[in-house]
């Protein structure tokens, strides 16, 4: 990812603090360098008192404007070094470094830092190579003496200096753009797994209606082609609508298999046989327990809700559905827990709420790498029967599920016309028209 230009250097990091300490750290080294660079060069190397404070304000200051453009910066400070150079290399002084002094060695690879981990290796190593060619000619220059009167040469100090220092940035601006790279493929991936989970779900979901569905049309059909055998006195105008009657039933369900030949998949053939509902939920119940969840309970009398509510085959296998998943969950997520499976049932609405406490075991490492299939699904089947869905975490470490779905689903309230097609019904980029609770 390529940074805002102007954008401060560590502006993206997470904490106040670290977005702060580049600011803190050029202001110490300038608050430092601009007065200590004008001593010396005025009592050491002999330089006029006015030219020595403006160079020491041309060779620190721009450490200010290193945090948001370094590369501006360097062009001020590689100037102004090299000015004070030239002035330094004319001052009648022996024994001292030169051509650069110590505080602009220290100034120029805090700067060279700065513009490493700003700027791209291709500009790094275009200001290494500035800085060797002017390290060179300007040591050529200097007048070499004695070996006991001469200073050190620091043109070749600073060229090694500065190589590591700008490669050193590099190495670290490049491992944290592939850290956020990183990051954001991730992210990527993340919203693409969780896409890809729903329509995974959508289309299951789509195949059990599938089986519910073709089921009731099998029965229309039969009927319809029954009735004129077994009823003696229809007239040949009823027969003729039974007979329409069953070849609409079957033509549909000719579509729903057409449909389910692209929605079923190889290894899907478990898939065909029939759906649960709740009067599986005992065997559910105990197989949760088998496997080291105690799991209670709790239906109204005188039993499972579809014993005193007429429920359609849609909720009652959306029910067992959700029920599934949120035991599926408990075990992978809260292994040991206890936990609360309670429904409850009135005229219009069936309540099922799972409840779990905190886990009594160790969570494997393994089962934090889940798939997202349970709420994802939990969410797509309560939108699909029109009903309301709340879950979450629980304050002392637990978790709740709670479905309230209607005992009618929206389909059989509306009338023929407002019905939705199959294929309103599988396509996963448009939203459920038949529930009124969809987006």
């Amino acid at each position: 990812m390529r940074r805002e230009r102007g954008e401060p250097l560590l502006a993206r990091a997470s904490r106040p603090w670290v977005r702060r300490l580049p600011y803190v750290v050029v202001l110490g080294f300038t608050a430092t360098l601009i007065p200590v660079t004008a001593h010396v060069l005025g009592n050491d190397y002999g330089v006029n008192d006015g030219l020595a404070g403006a160079l020491g304000f041309a060779q620190a200051g721009p450490l200010l404007l290193a945090v948001r453009r370094p590369l501006q910066a360097w062009w001020i400070v590689i100037v102004a070094d090299v000015v004070g150079a030239v002035a330094v290399l004319q001052a009648d002084v022996v024994g001292r470094p030169s051509p650069w002094t110590p505080m602009v060695i220290v100034g120029y690879l805090v700067l060279c830092l700065a513009l490493s981990l700003r700027e791209t290796r291709r500009t790094v190593l275009g200001v290494w190579l500035v800085t060797t060619a002017a390290s060179v000619v300007l040591s050529a220059f200097r007048d070499p003496g004695t070996p006991d009167t001469d200073g050190p040469d620091t043109g070749v100090l600073l060229i090694v200096l500065s190589g590591a220092v700008l490669l050193l940035g590099s190495l670290l601006r490049e491992r944290g753009e592939t850290r956020r790279r990183l990051v954001e493929q991730e992210a990527i991936s993340e919203t693409e797994r969780a896409r890809r989970t729903l329509l995974e779900e959508r289309a299951r979901i789509a195949r059990e209606l599938h089986d519910v569905v073709a089921h009731h049309m099998t029965v229309i059909a039969v009927q319809a082609d029954s009735a004129p055998y077994r009823h003696a006195d229809v007239s040949d105008d009823v027969r003729g609508e039974f007979a329409s009657i069953a070849a609409g039933a079957r033509d549909s369900l000719g579509e729903m298999r057409r449909l389910l030949q692209v929605l079923r998949s190889e290894d899907a053939q478990q898939e065909r046989a029939p759906q649960p509902g709740l009067d599986k939920l005992h065997q559910l119940i105990e197989a949760t327990r088998r496997g080291g969840v105690p799991v209670e309970l709790s239906l109204p009398e005188p039993g499972l809700p579809g014993e005193s509510a007429k429920l359609s085959p849609a909720v009652d296998l959306s029910a067992y559905r959700i029920v599934q998943e949120a035991l599926s969950n408990v075990v992978r997520h809260a292994p040991g827990a206890p936990t609360q499976v309670s429904l409850s049932a009135d005229e219009h609405h069936l309540t099922v709420l799972v409840v779990n406490g905190p886990a009594a075991k160790p969570v494997s490492r393994l089962e934090w790498s889940g798939t997202g299939h349970g709420l994802v699904g939990m969410g797509e089947r309560v939108r699909l029967v029109g009903g309301t869905l709340d879950a979450g975490p629980l304050p002392d470490g637990g978790f709740r599920v709670a479905a309230r779905l209607p005992t009618t689903t929206p389909d059989e309230m509306a009338t023929p016309d407002e019905m939705a097609t199959p294929d309103e019904m599988a396509t996963p980029d448009e939203p459920d028209k038949r529930s009124p609770s969809s987006p």
